[in-house]
């Protein structure tokens, strides 16, 4: 198997060999001293904790351990793998995540989800924002619905109306990794890139049967050099708020802050909505980009509302 094809794989693998990796990487991160372990520092071959030392720390057998960490147990109680996390001193993200993992079935089948509708009461808050930009993204990272200002801000060189036919859709996650306009308009490219992938680790976790997840997984594993090694370093965490500094085309450098909002019915849906950060420059920036693109946004914003209501 070719290099790339190998990576791709184990990107997409089954869940006991996904729990596994997960357990191996939070022991390697793990150093005995952190733990008040007093081991002898000669020989030792692992940078962080053994089987042995997690397993007696987590107060179960060493035979079970390995069991979990090869993915031939699929049934660990809460206490075992509160245990355990306690041990790895997993935050609550990974906490999360090593459940959703462990209580994932056994040799799942992936199947392709039907397509991402945004819900109509979402796609009128977005339409009501129109000093802020403001996007709907699916499980996926797709973009279901963006308003003209969120479009300007961060997809401008794209087609308005992409979001509203499932085929031409944009995806962040591709765009982040593989788009060189998206790559130029982050400053800080690698952090948010970072963050990016530890949310889709996140995300595969909860959602293993999804197999046009594990195609994108897959296709960043092959075509991102970047993708494919901070993948391999196991990291999950929430993107739930933060900050970007942009360097806009239109409007030059502002930072933005952002936050993002759980659909109530659709719990894999998120209304991400940005502000201006601190400086009243990012405020002047955000009006003027308003400005600059507001009549051609809006025409575009009326195209295809005429689209979605003639589909109805």
């Amino acid at each position: 198997m070719g290099g790339k094809t190998a990576k791709a794989a184990k990107a997409t693998e089954g869940s006991g060999s996904e729990l596994g990796e997960f357990l191996r990487l939070r022991r390697a991160a793990v150093t005995p001293a952190e733990l008040d372990l007093r081991v002898p520092s000669e020989h030792r071959r692992v940078p962080g904790l053994r089987r042995e030392e997690l397993a007696g720390l987590a107060g179960i057998s060493l035979a079970y351990y390995t069991r979990l960490e090869q993915g031939r147990s699929t049934n660990a109680s809460d206490q075992v793998l509160d245990a355990i996390a306690r041990v790895l001193r997993l935050d609550a993200t990974q906490r999360a995540h090593l459940y959703d993992l462990a209580r994932r079935p056994p040799r799942a089948v992936r199947r392709r989800p039907p397509s991402e509708q945004p819900h109509p009461r979402s796609v009128q808050l977005l339409e009501a924002l129109h000093h802020l930009p403001a996007l709907l993204l699916g499980r996926r990272n797709d973009v279901l619905a963006w308003n003209p200002l969120g479009h300007a801000l961060l997809a401008g060189h794209l087609p308005y109306e992409a979001p509203a036919d499932p085929a031409t859709r944009p995806s962040m996650s591709r765009m982040l990794f593989l788009d060189p306009h998206t790559r130029e308009l982050e400053r800080d490219w690698e952090h948010y890139a970072r963050t990016h992938v530890g949310y889709l680790r996140l995300v595969a976790g909860r959602y293993g049967e999804d197999r046009a997840l594990a195609e994108l997984i897959g296709e960043l594993s092959m075509k991102s050099p970047e993708f494919a090694g901070w993948w391999a370093g196991g990291n999950v965490r929430e993107c739930t708020f933060g900050s970007r500094v942009l360097d806009h085309p239109v409007v030059g450098p502002l930072e933005v802050t952002y936050q993002v909002w759980l659909q109530p019915d659709r719990p894999d849906h998120r209304l991400e909505l940005y502000t201006p950060g601190p400086d009243p420059a990012a405020a002047d920036a955000l009006a003027l980009l308003e400005r600059e693109s507001g009549p051609a946004q809006r025409a575009a914003a009326a195209r295809a509302s005429e689209a979605t209501a003639s589909a109805r």
